[in-house]
């Protein structure tokens, strides 16, 4: 939504490029990487994850 790119979460988050991979097939990631996203993002999880 906010032109995000999946290079900016390696770059500026420093996940690794298989975690992000993981996020983009739906696959789940602990809280502590949430947690950096949401923080990068300045947001918070409920903002950022689907509960299926």
């Amino acid at each position: 939504e906010n032109g995000l790119r999946k290079q900016n979460l390696v770059d500026d988050v420093g996940l690794s490029p298989v975690t992000v991979s993981k996020m983009g097939k739906g696959k789940m990631v602990n809280d502590k990487i949430i947690d950096r996203i949401c923080e990068y993002l300045e947001c918070r999880p409920r903002d950022i994850i689907e509960i299926e």
